[in-house]
């Protein structure tokens, strides 16, 4: 069976049992924060196995997009070594949510592995948890297997939880014997060995418990099913392989990248290491890139590009010295892209951005890399096997080579690195870093107290009404001065205020906080900035300006409107910008960060090249046609799989709760949004685009204004205008001072014809004056004003024109002296420019030389150099004839 056969023979199994099928969720988790990225199959059902939410069907079976590379579930050092690990891959698997348990899930697996994918049940072998008599009993009982089929193992094992409290369970393992001339093939292997030759095909998890603080077990009320199979193992099992890249899943990709280096897979193990990590990683990147993810420094982003990086390492030792991961993204959507349309739909972007991504590591690793080639050689060479912390830290510190990037090379070699010696180098930059002598303001550490607060027992949770209103009262629950927890706040002191409700808007989503008032009878506060620190907090940065603040105190709190509506403004313009920008430029782009001020707007979203002015202006264009069509802006609470489904845009790198508020742009926008907007699109009044740059690889930036900051740019604009047509006394501007330009240049090649000699006849005169020393004739010339290159282009027209003999000309320009020797190329031999004018420029108390046909020098002592000027033909000579 081919991979697609298994796939699809596993799911419509599951269907026929009465299991809904449930498409893959992203590999980028819409909402939990505790994962990088979705690492098994149970992710997406999370909050049903947790009771948080209701499932509409009991039982689901799924093949789930999933990645193991970065936090504690990574698998990126072993990929290649081994013939199972890999960063992506695709997980199997039937779930039961209180409907189903034991038994059926032992009594489906058998049937699926023995009555469709024919597997030899005299290979197959089942773990079990130790204490877990009822599982045993139930192998024995419905697959007929003996005793000595069933192997208990400890909970390191065969128990699962999901973390350190909460549901978990035995579980139990599907194992075959690959026989005995794969592993370790030693005479005692059995099930539990490390090596290949028991492979673990197929998990079940039972989970029938809850696991409390204190460790204790209670029985759950609706016990629930978690399985997971992994396609690629299944998959070359079924295809008689021992290894999953020797499957249908990679073999393509394998002979691409065979094809690319020139080298056979299965010619050379260290090469056959190196094309492994190329073809699990050029699947990883294809998949995570279509989803939106641009690699970067940190999160997520720098996990894509550590993965990369590290093919594009090994392909440098397949002798591959070129950009290649991109010419491999069609073996990958060529397998795949039926099955994930994405695929197909990002394949441009993703080639693009893979290019950009391997390009910028060539420029910036290259040394790095051979420098780390040498140390592991020299490492080699005397017998050692860890490197010193201090020669990574040098590369670090020099060319920003990662640490982990360092670890993974030195990994291939067989070396590790003394680590512990390169975080002490790391912290001794600290130290002279000049950045560790500031100091850290209590407002910057708002989290710290936080835990202090929650310690305390305070049960504070702001109720933000400022979506509605801009004015409320409210009690002051907490009062913080530089981090600490305080009773008061005396009038000049500056501090940190909790209330039970706000108008006023925490900084979040690229939103900068609000400022204002807040005041009562004998107290007024000036609000100079807030934050939302977390879900339930909103942290006010004041200054009392009058009275005393104290904790319980009722006080009125007012928003700065105008400032607020304004950032409200700019915020709605956001929403507008993005869906332009993908009209304009393509459905690739996609938002990767913003600021929302009064002031102005900015947005970083994903693109290539830089726009063209056409491409600015058509999206300015489209966003102020839907102003003048004062389009309505209405936000609704919805759930948050409810809204994706209604087609709003959601951001990855953003943590939504479960009901999530959409902010609605008539028929032309729908977002994810937490931030304040305008009733109407035709508050916005105008939008203009200062600038688009770029700020990394495949991430440019705009950079906008709105509303009568605009309207006052313009106007600032036409201001210059207007004076430009006043100085130049014209209508027609921009013709006037293109035609000035023409003259300007002109003019510049005019003054370097009269200052080299070439548009009056002063070369003839020095040619006239020449002197002769053994029939060689000496030509000098001195012509101010002449900077280094005008002062060689006239020495040139002078050889030109002598033909043969010594060329010295001079100048004096901006208080130093120049000089330039030449001697034609049938005088080489015998007299050397370069001696002439060490020469001359030694008299005149500077320095020169250069070789023998053409040399140059200078002083600054212009005294001297005059007086060298009226005897050069003695100097000279005295040069030429010693």
């Amino acid at each position: 069976m081919n991979s697609s056969e298994i796939r699809s023979t596993f799911l419509k199994y599951f269907e026929s049992k009465g299991h809904k099928a449930v498409p893959s969720s992203p590999l980028i988790p819409w909402n939990d924060p505790t994962l990088l990225f979705v690492n098994a199959g149970m992710v997406q059902f999370k909050k049903i196995f947790l009771v948080e939410e209701k499932s509409p069907f009991d039982r689901a079976v799924s093949c789930q997009k999933c990645m193991r590379a970065g936090g504690k579930h990574s698998d990126l050092e072993n990929v290649g070594h081994t013939a199972r690990h890999h960063t992506f891959f695709e997980m199997l698997g039937n779930f039961s949510f209180g409907d189903y348990f034991k038994k059926e899930a032992i009594l489906f697996s058998w049937e699926l592995f023995i009555d469709f994918f024919k597997l030899p049940d005299e290979k197959i072998y089942v773990s079990v948890y130790e204490e877990d008599d009822e599982t045993a009993k139930l192998w024995s009982e419905l697959a007929g297997l003996p005793d000595k089929k069933i192997v208990r193992l400890g909970a390191k094992d065969n128990f699962w939880q999901m973390g350190d409290t909460g549901p978990c369970g035995p579980c139990s393992e599907i194992i075959i014997d690959q026989g005995r001339h794969i592993g370790c093939k030693r005479p005692g292997c059995f099930v539990g060995c490390e090596c290949d030759r028991f492979l673990e095909l197929w998990n079940l998890v039972f989970m029938q418990f809850n696991k409390d603080e204190s460790g204790t077990l209670t029985p759950l009320p609706k016990p629930s099913i978690d399985t997971g199979m992994g396609l690629e193992r299944i998959s070359a099992v079924l295809q008689g392989k021992t290894s999953n890249y020797d499957s249908d899943l990679f073999e393509p990709i394998i002979q691409d990248i065979s094809s690319l280096s020139g080298i056979v897979y299965g010619s050379s193990k260290d090469a056959d290491v190196s094309i492994r990590v190329i073809a699990d990683h050029i699947r990883a990147s294809v998949f995570i890139l279509s989803e939106g993810l641009v690699p970067s420094n940190e999160g997520r982003g720098y996990v894509l590009r550590r993965i990369i990086r590290r093919a594009s390492r090994h392909a440098r030792l397949l002798n591959i010295n070129e950009p290649c991961l991109y010419k491999l993204t069609d073996s990958v959507i060529n397998i795949m892209g039926d099955i994930y349309p994405e695929l197909k739909k990002e394949r441009e972007r993703t080639q693009k951005l893979l290019r950009i991504e391997e390009e910028s590591f060539t420029r910036t690793i290259e040394s790095g890399l051979n420098i780390l080639d040498d140390i592991i050689s020299r490492v080699k060479k005397v017998g050692i096997r860890v490197i010193p912390g201090e020669e990574i830290f040098k590369l670090y510190d020099t060319y920003g080579f990662p640490l982990d990037f360092a670890r993974d090379i030195a990994m291939d070699s067989g070396l590790s690195i003394d680590e512990e010696a390169f975080q002490k180098e790391m912290e001794l930059q600290r130290q002279r870093s000049k950045g560790e002598e500031a100091e850290v303001k209590a407002w910057a550490d708002i989290k710290l107290p936080m835990f202090e607060i929650e310690a305390e027992g305070y049960s504070v949770k702001t109720e933000f009404l400022g979506y509605d209103f801009l004015e409320t009262n409210a009690v002051i629950e907490v009062v913080l001065e530089k981090g600490r927890l305080v009773d008061e706040l005396k009038e000049g002191e500056e501090g940190e205020l909790i209330l039970n409700k706000t108008p006023f808007y925490g900084e979040a989503g690229g939103q900068i906080g609000d400022t204002g008032t807040i005041n009562s009878e004998n107290l007024s506060v000036s609000v100079i900035d807030t934050k939302r620190v977390n879900h339930n907090f909103i942290v006010h940065h004041v200054k009392v300006m009058k009275g005393i603040v104290t904790k319980g105190a009722e006080v009125t709190c007012s928003v700065d409107t105008q400032r607020r509506k304004a950032t409200m403004k700019n915020h709605t313009s956001t929403h507008l910008l993005h869906k332009a920008l993908r009209i304009t430029l393509g459905e690739h782009v996609k938002q990767s960060g913003s600021v929302v001020s009064p002031d102005k707007l900015r947005f970083d979203f994903t693109h290539f090249d830089a726009m063209t002015d056409g491409e600015i202006k058509k999206t300015e264009d489209i966003i102020n046609e839907k102003i003048l069509e004062n389009l309505p802006v209405k936000t609704e609470i919805m759930n948050i799989d409810e809204a994706i489904k209604t087609g709003a845009t959601a951001l990855f790198d953003e943590k939504y709760g479960e009901d999530v508020r959409v902010v609605t742009v008539g028929d032309f926008s729908k977002e994810l949004c937490g931030g304040t907007h305008c009733k109407s699109t035709g508050e916005i009044g105008l939008f203009v685009v200062l600038s688009e740059g770029s700020v990394a690889s495949g991430i440019r930036r705009i950079e906008a204004i709105t509303a009568k900051t605009a309207f006052d740019y313009l106007r600032q604009k036409q201001a210059e205008l207007d004076g430009i047509k006043s100085l130049l006394k014209t209508e027609n501007p921009l013709d006037r001072i293109e035609k000035l330009i023409n003259e300007i240049k002109f003019l510049e090649k005019e003054s370097q014809k009269l200052k080299t000699g070439t548009s009056k006849d002063m070369i003839a005169d020095a040619l006239k004056n020449a002197y002769e020393i053994d029939g060689v004739k000496i030509v000098k010339m001195r012509q101010d004003g002449l900077d280094h290159n005008e002062l060689r282009l006239l020495a040139d027209n002078i050889r030109d024109r002598l033909k043969s003999g010594i060329i010295v000309v001079t100048s004096v320009n901006n208080s130093q002296g120049a000089i330039v020797c030449m001697v034609t190329k049938d005088l080489k031999d015998k007299y050397n420019a370069g001696e002439i004018v060490k020469n001359i420029s030694k008299i005149a108390g500077g320095r020169g030389g250069g070789k023998p046909e053409m040399a140059q020098g200078g002083t600054k002592d212009i005294e001297k150099f005059n007086i060298v000027f009226e005897s050069l033909f003695d100097i000279v000579k005295k040069t030429v004839t010693s």
